[in-house]
C-alpha cells in the first residue's frame, strides 16, 4: 500500500502515520518529494485498517501496489535507482565495465589479469573464490586465499571488486572482504541466502536463475529489499533454451522489460550466455544498444589452460579492443563510458 500525504502534511503527521503503520507490523519506506511525501506501506495486508489510515490528519488518499515485488518495482519507487560500489555508480550515465577470469587460480595470474583489464577499461573486477561446480571433483576455488588474492588487487589496481557467496555460513567473512557481494544464477531462489546478504550493507550483483522468470528474478531482489539491503544491481546472464548452439539463451528483452518494470540497475554477462568467447562481443554491443547499464565479462590470460570456463573467456587484448568498439555505441544511445585511448 502507498500512502499519499497532502502537500501540506507536518513532519508530525508523518511520522504518526509512520508510527501506526509500524504498530500494525509494517515497515515503512516514505519517500520525500518536493511537493509531497508518499509512504509505502510493506506487509500483510490484512492487518491494514484502511479507515483508520485513512482518517489520519495529512493523509490524503491510500494506492494499493498492484506488483508482488513491492520494493524493487516502480509503483513506490519511480526514479532509477543508482548503486554506488565505492564510487562507482552502477545505473548513472556511465557504462560500466566488470571484467576479470571465472575462477582465482593464483596470485600471480590474478594480478596480472587485473593490471591489464584496468588499462582497458574495467571499472570493477571481478573472480571466484567460492567455485561450486556441477562435478564435485571440479576445481572449487580457493575460498579465503582467494579473496585475499583479490584485496591484493585491489590494493595494486585500485579497482573495487566483486564475488559470488554460496553459503550463508561464508556471508560475513566474504563481505569483510569485498566490496560487491554476487549472488550467483544457481542461488537466485536461496531464500535464506538472498536475506543474509539483505542483512549486509555491500551492493549485491544478482543474477538471473537459469529457467527463471523475470517475476521471479525480481521477487529474489524483494528478499534482499525486505532485509533491509536497497542496493541491488540485476544481471541478465542467459537463461536455459533448447537451443543447443550456445551455453544458454541471453534473453535481450530482459533489459527493456526490466527497465519497464523495475528501478534497479540491470547489467548483462555475455560470457556466460554465450559459453563462447567469438560471441561475447556481438552480445556485448547488442546489450549496450537495448540499454543494459554495464556488462561483466570473463578475462583470462591463457584460455586453454583456465581452471574454469576457458572457452567463453577473452584475451586481456581482445577484452580491451571490445571496450574499444563499444564505445560509439555507448555515445549513440546518451551514455558514455571512461576508457583509455592510448593504448
Amino acid at each position: 500500500m502507498i500512502i499519499v500525504m497532502s502537500k501540506n502534511a507536518s513532519r508530525q503527521e508523518i511520522d504518526n502515520v509512520e508510527k501506526k503503520l509500524t504498530e500494525l507490523g509494517f515497515k515503512t519506506h516514505p519517500i520525500i518529494g518536493e511537493i509531497k511525501t508518499v509512504i509505502g506501506a510493506i506487509g500483510d495486508k490484512r492487518m491494514l485498517s484502511t479507515q483508520a489510515i485513512s482518517t489520519m490528519p495529512g493523509v490524503e488518499s491510500l494506492v494499493p501496489i498492484m506488483k508482488p515485488f513491492k520494493l524493487a518495482g516502480k509503483e513506490l519507487k519511480h526514479e532509477p535507482t543508482i548503486v554506488d560500489v565505492g564510487g562507482i555508480k552502477i545505473g548513472d550515465s556511465e557504462i560500466i565495465a566488470i571484467a576479470g577470469p571465472c575462477a582465482i587460480e593464483s596470485q600471480e595470474s590474478y594480478l596480472e589479469t587485473a593490471v591489464k583489464v584496468k588499462a582497458a577499461g574495467a571499472r570493477l573486477l571481478r573472480g571466484g573464490a567460492f567455485k561450486p561446480r556441477s562435478s564435485p571433483y571440479s576445481f572449487q576455488g580457493l575460498e579465503e586465499e582467494g579473496l585475499k588474492i583479490m584485496a591484493k588487487a585491489r590494493e595494486l589496481t585500485g579497482l573495487k571488486i566483486v564475488t559470488e557467496v554460496v553459503d550463508t555460513r561464508d556471508v560475513e567473512m566474504v563481505a569483510s572482504y569485498v566490496d560487491m557481494i554476487q549472488i550467483g544464477a544457481r542461488n537466485m531462489q536461496n531464500f535464506r541466502l538472498l536475506h543474509e546478504v539483505g542483512l549486509t550493507n555491500k551492493p549485491v550483483l544478482l543474477k538471473r536463475g537459469l529457467a527463471a522468470s523475470i517475476e521471479e528474478w525480481l521477487m529474489a531482489a524483494e528478499y534482499i529489499m525486505a532485509a533491509g539491503n536497497q542496493n541491488i544491481v540485476l544481471c541478465e546472464r542467459g537463461i536455459r533454451t533448447y537451443e543447443t548452439s550456445t551455453r544458454n539463451t541471453l534473453d535481450m528483452s530482459a533489459i527493456p522489460v526490466v527497465k519497464e518494470l523495475s528501478h534497479l540497475p540491470i547489467i548483462v554477462d555475455p560470457s556466460h550466455a554465450a559459453g563462447n568467447w567469438k560471441y561475447v562481443g556481438a552480445l556485448s554491443k547488442g546489450a549496450v544498444a537495448t540499454g543494459a547499464d554495464g556488462l561483466i565479462i570473463e578475462v583470462h590470460e591463457d584460455p586453454p589452460n583456465a581452471l574454469s570456463d576457458g572457452p567463453q573467456s577473452l584475451r586481456p587484448a581482445k577484452f580491451a579492443q571490445l571496450l574499444q568498439e563499444i564505445e560509439p555505441i555507448a555515445l549513440a544511445v546518451g551514455r558514455s563510458m571512461l576508457i583509455p585511448h592510448n593504448m
